[in-house]
């Protein structure tokens, strides 16, 4: 059985697998990242002898690891979201699995060992998008926005294309990869387009990135609901704060334009960009990620350098 090593932080049940532990070919190295689902690992393939990320699922609300290194329920009522969220896992690894596309995390494998699930992907050295941009409390310079998220669209696009909607975009879910390549992480809230849309479906929202339509089971969400999420992305990146909720924003919408709050630091096109993707009204949005991604590669290429803003970064 797998040794396990301390708590992973303060108040959480849940401990980490220890360096040397062994999944399959692949041995433990350190745990490098954790959310409130699962557990990131480095590792080494013994077989190829490479670097590899694997993702353990392990959900803080509902498992803990016992004595023996397996998964099991914190008690008999969590059994049933164990088991619901382990078929999610599944579904997100069959997802990436079909997915191939360079910002797009790599999927290597899925395996099952502990009593839980394992995702295998291409590890990437870098930083997490949302960890850089408290960082630096926002202030990404006009270049860093117009050489990242046109990539991501790029990958966004692709996803639409296969009938599929990503609906948990924000910092967190991107990673920065050597020389600033986006990867788009975190495929568990995928929407199938082709699903039974008289099923009740359960959405995931992020408040500040998620649009107003994926707060009602029944909104009528679509490629456009990706693009609000960029565009709450790309702001937060500039501002340095989460923004204001779209179901806030509802009520009474105190976000200011980001064409005039940043005028003095950006050019008002890529502000306007972003603004035309937040907004409330679905219909008022870019309606496919191709649209934006070309708008801002058309802005890239016609901005002088004088314009772009550029700090050391």
């Amino acid at each position: 059985p797998a040794a396990t090593s301390s708590p992973c932080m303060p108040n959480d049940p849940r401990t980490s697998l220890a360096p040397g532990s062994q999944i399959d070919c692949y041995r433990i190295r350190r745990l490098i990242g954790s959310g409130g689902f699962s557990l990131i690992y480095l590792a080494e393939d013994e077989d190829l002898h490479d670097e590899v990320a694997i993702k353990e699922y392990l959900p803080r609300a509902y498992a803990v690891r016992d004595t023996h290194g397996q998964m099991r329920a914190l008690d008999s009522t969590k059994l049933t979201s164990l088991h619901r969220g382990r078929a999610l896992f599944h579904k997100e690894a069959s997802i990436l699995g079909a997915l191939r596309h360079t910002n797009i995390v790599n999927v290597r494998n899925c395996l099952q060992q502990n009593q839980t699930s394992y995702l295998v992907m291409d590890y990437a050295p870098g930083r997490n998008l949302g960890q850089y941009i408290k960082q630096r409390r926002g202030g990404m310079s006009t270049h860093f926005l117009l050489h990242v998220f046109p990539p991501l669209l790029d990958a966004l696009a692709q996803i639409h294309e296969r009938g599929m909607l990503h609906l948990d975009i924000k910092p967190a879910n991107i990673h920065l990869a050597t020389g600033r390549r986006p990867l788009l992480l975190d495929f568990g809230a995928v929407y199938r387009l082709d699903e039974d849309k008289t099923q009740r479906r359960t959405n995931v929202i992020s408040p500040g990135f998620s649009p107003l339509e994926q707060y009602a089971s029944a909104g009528d969400i679509g490629p456009w609901s990706d693009i609000y999420a960029v565009g709450a992305t790309m702001r937060a990146c500039v501002e340095g704060v989460v923004p204001l909720a779209a179901a806030e924003r509802k009520i009474k919408d105190t976000l200011p334009p980001a064409a005039g709050r940043f005028r003095k630091t950006h050019p008002e096109p890529l502000l306007q960009l972003i603004d035309w993707a937040m907004a409330l009204d679905r219909y008022a949005r870019p309606q496919s990620a191709a649209t934006l991604r070309d708008r801002l590669l058309l802005l890239r290429e016609t901005i002088t350098p004088e314009e772009t803003f550029d700090e050391t970064e």
